[in-house]
């Protein structure tokens, strides 16, 4: 049986090995059988031949069926000697095989499509904001596991319990943030950005439609000091620049409240409280600041709607040229919806319904263009609302910045002060300089030689 199962394994390996030395699979499913299910059968097999030798030997030994005449098992027995080079050519073969199936199944649970689509329900989510995120072309595990055999042991012994709670159905809806026990930013983050490296300062612009008749696009120009290093202050510079260790204690899992923060500034350590705070934080869960806790979803962030239909026009697939396209979007956005499948039918259909009963002229000539900004919005929605995993508008809040959630403002608020009344800044150009503020043409991008009649 050992024989048969290996033979068998082995033909499979054959007629499959353009895809395991690929190392990927365009199905996931197709992966796990070819990575995960043919190495469980031939290992199986390996194991069962001299189990079966064993067992055989000692039943045949007890019986006693080798007649006396039986050949020395010495070298000189052509037999033997054909038997162990058919031996010594099949374990070096079984080898070869074993060791590439081995690699292959690792490199494939490693893979971007392993992490996305294999458990499709519950990581749906992540996946879809990831594929639509400045690290789409990071793999994942460069940022959840990192380099090092540790971190990799325990990604496995994490990933075994994460597929009983897949299988049994016991995950909880929606995932909740932030994760657990992940390796410090400093490991994963910060091989490739650091924050003690100087950053230029660098121009952002934030595209904004009105919900007027006419979608009005403002915009608003920032010039972020990035900082950081010996060179300037800015934001890294202030938060985890040379010597710099900020702790703070929040009173949430979420750690969107905090009420107690701790700046030490090369020993010089100066402490912030809000009013209602306990002396030295008391009640409160501690935490190191590290990149995570400003860049909180580098790769899985999402949107509220008023943003994401801003990001849809800006980008031309809904229609700016449409009256009343902004205001319009979001309202439908904003409504419930059971399933995607149902959000899918009915997204397109009552934004077009919009303008065949509110302006028919429109639709008449330009049918198509309705239709495709349906479409559009439909996108919108489908990036950010995952309804199987409870995954709705600002169940995710992003820190960086702070005009949809808290973000920096938690701890910058005005209501953090010392015992002598000195308080964390508020100040707006200790981060950015505001070079424009919803303007319809900024001067700046004018001067600047940038298109503003996008």
């Amino acid at each position: 049986m050992g024989v048969i199962i290996v033979t068998t394994a082995t033909v499979f390996w054959l007629f499959l090995l353009p895809v395991t030395l690929r190392g990927e699979a365009s199905n996931p499913y197709l992966g796990i059988l070819v990575f995960l299910g043919l190495p469980g059968p031939f290992f199986a097999g390996l194991i069962m031949i001299p189990l079966g030798i064993w067992l055989k030997r000692k039943r045949e030994g007890r019986s006693g069926v080798y007649p006396a005449n039986f050949p020395a098992l010495t070298w000189s027995n052509v037999e033997l000697r054909k038997l162990v080079f058919f031996f010594v050519a099949a374990t070096v073969v079984n080898l070869a095989i074993g060791s590439q199936l081995t690699y292959g199944a690792v490199n494939y649970m490693e893979s971007v499509t392993f992490c996305g689509l294999t458990c499709h329900t519950v990581m749906q989510p992540e996946y879809t904001a990831y594929q639509d995120s400045p690290h789409s072309r990071v793999d994942c595990v460069k940022c959840h596991i990192g380099a090092g055999a540790s971190w990799f042991v325990k990604s496995k012994l994490s990933g075994t319990r994460q597929l009983f709670a897949v299988s049994l159905h016991t995950y909880p809806t929606p995932i909740p943030t932030p994760v657990r026990n992940l390796r410090p930013a400093r490991e994963t983050c910060e091989q490739c950005h650091w924050p003690q490296k100087y950053g230029e300062d660098r121009l952002k612009v934030i595209p904004k439609f009105a919900s007027d008749e006419h979608n009005t696009l403002t915009k608003t120009v920032l010039l972020m000091k990035i900082g950081g290093g010996n060179k300037g202050i800015g934001i890294h510079g202030t938060h985890l620049g040379p010597g710099v260790v900020i702790r703070y204690g929040h009173s949430d899992e979420a750690r969107q409240t905090i009420p107690w923060v701790e700046y030490d500034n090369n020993g010089k350590k100066t402490v912030y409280a809000a009013a209602d705070a306990k002396p030295d934080g008391a009640g409160l869960t501690m935490r190191t600041m590290d990149c995570m806790d400003c860049h909180n979803r580098p790769a899985h962030s999402y949107d509220l709607p008023e943003r994401g239909v801003d990001k849809g026009m800006n980008a031309g697939a809904i229609s700016a040229s449409l009256p009343f396209a902004k205001k319009k979007a979001v309202e439908i956005l904003k409504m419930p919806y059971l399933s995607r499948e149902e959000a899918a039918e009915k997204i397109p259909a009552t934004f077009a319904k919009y303008y065949q009963d509110s302006y028919p002229e429109i639709w008449r000539q330009r049918q198509a263009e309705v239709t495709a900004a349906g479409q559009g919005v439909l996108a919108v929605y489908n990036r950010n609302i995952f309804p199987e995993m409870k995954v709705t508008w600002g169940v995710y809040p992003m820190n960086l910045g702070h005009e949809d959630f808290p973000g920096c403002f938690r701890c910058h608020d005005g209501g953090h002060s010392t015992k002598g009344g000195d308080a964390i800044t508020q100040d707006c150009n200790a981060c950015h300089n505001l070079l424009a503020a919803d303007e319809s043409n900024p001067k700046v991008l004018t001067e600047l030689g940038m298109d503003t009649a996008k």
